[in-house]
């Protein structure tokens, strides 16, 4: 079960897609500031309810996308703030 009660993916959405797209929406509103850690793979598989493999493939399309950075060793983190275009295309469509 999910600890985001507005994270309730479609039956025919793909789970990483929907987290993907959740976590750039708080991207997006500030929820999630540039620079900031983002909660571990097993974190955000932990609070979406979703698998560490959907946790994971989540995270990547993020990094894919441009709005998170993954420094080794360290962590990943939000990337300085893109445009709003450039998030509104991150997002997907909905």
């Amino acid at each position: 079960m999910s600890m985001h009660p507005d994270f309730q993916p479609k039956p025919t959405e793909l789970v990483y897609e929907a987290v993907a797209q959740h976590i750039a929406a708080r991207i997006e509103t500030g929820e999630l500031k540039p620079d900031e850690p983002l909660p571990s793979e097993r974190r955000l598989a932990h609070e979406y309810g979703v698998s560490l493999g959907s946790a994971r493939h989540a995270t990547r399309l993020l990094r894919y996308r441009g709005l998170v950075v993954t420094v080794r060793s360290k962590g990943t983190y939000v990337a300085e703030r893109p445009a709003r275009e450039e998030i509104a295309h991150a997002r997907g469509p909905r």
